[in-house]
């Protein structure tokens, strides 16, 4: 099953779920719309009344991306689908690409499409939006120790074993931090993390969900882990995140 949140993107969910549908016949699609008042739920509806395929999530109302996924999650869980993916509805993840991301999760227990990998790539993209996301990317990856390139990725393909052994309710943030602690919660947990490349194009319609405090909020919270980490590994102690409790 194949997630995509959605706020304000009526031009857009068209388009991305019919890439979709023909990127990978066999998928699924839920739409997990946070009550967009530009009308994309009513989109959503009249393609699920189009394709079977399509289901839509309605939430009650914005509550940032990190809790539409974890509710599509749980919503996939449910109805028992095994493998669950993250996808933008801007265009922004290529859906021809989704097949890569499939076939890379026969050997892994979560695939990331990787812009920092080599191959990957970024379109359109300013200077100052690539540098905060290769910033934040290798700030968590220092940090937190951990092999990752591409830490703030949101294109994601995972087993539903992963998502269940991560701890999902115990998951808080938001945006980027977001992306960056699911990515985290697996490694410590002891799943099979790989990255393979994609190429990244920057919206054509409607705006960025991107904001100073999103920014803020991971820089913040990876800070917090991070030295957390290290004076629990110096005093000894068990650090909550290698256990499913964390």
């Amino acid at each position: 099953m194949v997630i995509i949140p959605t706020y304000n993107e009526a031009e857009n969910i068209r388009p991305i779920v019919t890439r979709v549908r023909e990127s990978v016949p066999d998928a699924h699609i839920l739409v997990a719309d946070d009550n967009s008042p530009d009308g994309t739920g009513k989109v959503a509806d009249e393609l699920a009344v189009e394709d079977d395929h399509v289901k839509v999530l309605h939430r009650k109302g914005k509550e940032g991306l990190g809790a539409a996924y974890l509710a599509g999650f749980r919503w996939g869980i449910e109805h028992g689908y095994g493998v669950l993916v993250e996808m933008d509805a801007d265009g922004s993840h290529q859906p021809e690409e989704l097949p890569r991301l499939l076939t890379a999760l026969k050997g892994a227990d979560l695939v990331i499409g990787s812009r920092w990998v080599p191959g990957g790539r970024i379109v359109n993209w300013p200077k100052s939006r690539e540098f905060i996301s290769r910033g934040g990317s290798t700030y968590s990856r220092l940090l937190l120790d951990v092999p990752i390139r591409d830490m703030t990725a949101g294109y994601r393909a995972f087993r539903k074993e992963t998502l269940e052994g991560i701890g999902m309710d115990e998951v808080a943030s938001q945006g980027y931090c977001f992306q960056i602690d699911l990515a985290w919660r697996a490694i410590k947990a002891g799943f099979h993390v790989i990255e393979v490349p994609v190429t990244f194009i920057e919206r054509e319609r409607g705006e960025s969900k991107m904001s100073r405090d999103i920014v803020t909020e991971a820089a913040w919270r990876v800070m917090s882990w991070g030295v957390g980490t290290r004076v629990n590994k110096v005093l000894g102690r068990k650090d909550s995140r290698d256990s499913k409790d964390f």
